[in-house]
């Protein structure tokens, strides 16, 4: 039964939604929830010496395929999801208002995906000894963040004034992602990881790629 009104105006579509049911539909906060879990799990794990073997992204790839998505909302420990989840929470939710759940998901999960491998490739054809592994959503973090940068209004009216060759555009991203890496990285921090993330959220937020 619908809810009559005057002059047969019918109730508009989500406006009954409510505030609860809207944060639960919210790709950031499902995301952070993501994050949260399967950290907890991580950190479980950790204490029967299974979070390699569940979470951890590492060589050679085809062991562990399914830490290819795991390790992408896997955290080490609070502070590591702590400050992941912030820049989740900034950048992530200036993303969220411009697409898709479902674009947003991907996005985020290629990103992450794509960053790990990077970081995991790098530390093989170093043949370093000392790399263990790689987990956690920096590298979507920065893919997220380099989005924002070049999607937004002012980005695209520069760029279209100025008119500047694609290469030149190639060699601008590819020093704003450095820039990135080396301003928001902590030492210690997956370097190549937050780099691929930064040139993927980069190139993307420059073809708005998830707009709708």
């Amino acid at each position: 039964m619908n809810e009559w009104r005057q002059g047969g105006e019918q109730p508009h579509p989500g406006a009954d939604e409510t505030i609860g049911g809207a944060i639960v539909r919210n790709p950031v906060v499902q995301t952070l929830f993501l994050m949260s879990l399967v950290s907890a799990a991580t950190w479980v794990a950790n204490f029967v010496g299974l979070s390699r073997e569940l979470f951890v992204l590492s060589a050679p790839l085809a062991d562990r395929p399914w830490t290819l998505v795991t390790s992408v909302y896997a955290h080490i420990g609070p502070d590591h999801l702590l400050g992941n989840a912030i820049m989740v929470l900034i950048f992530g939710g200036l993303v969220s208002i411009s697409t898709t759940s479902l674009r947003f998901h991907l996005f985020f999960l290629i990103s992450g995906v794509s960053a790990g491998v990077a970081q995991v490739a790098a530390y093989h054809m170093q043949d370093s000894i000392l790399f263990l592994g790689v987990l956690g959503s920096s590298g979507a973090a920065f893919a997220l963040m380099g989005y924002v940068l070049t999607s937004n209004i002012l980005s695209k009216f520069v760029s279209d004034r100025l008119g500047l060759p694609r290469w030149f555009g190639a060699v601008v991203i590819v020093f704003v992602a450095a820039g990135l890496t080396m301003s928001y990285s902590a030492p210690g921090s997956a370097l190549f990881a937050h780099f691929t993330g930064a040139m993927i959220g980069l190139v993307a937020g420059h073809s708005r790629l998830l707009h709708t």
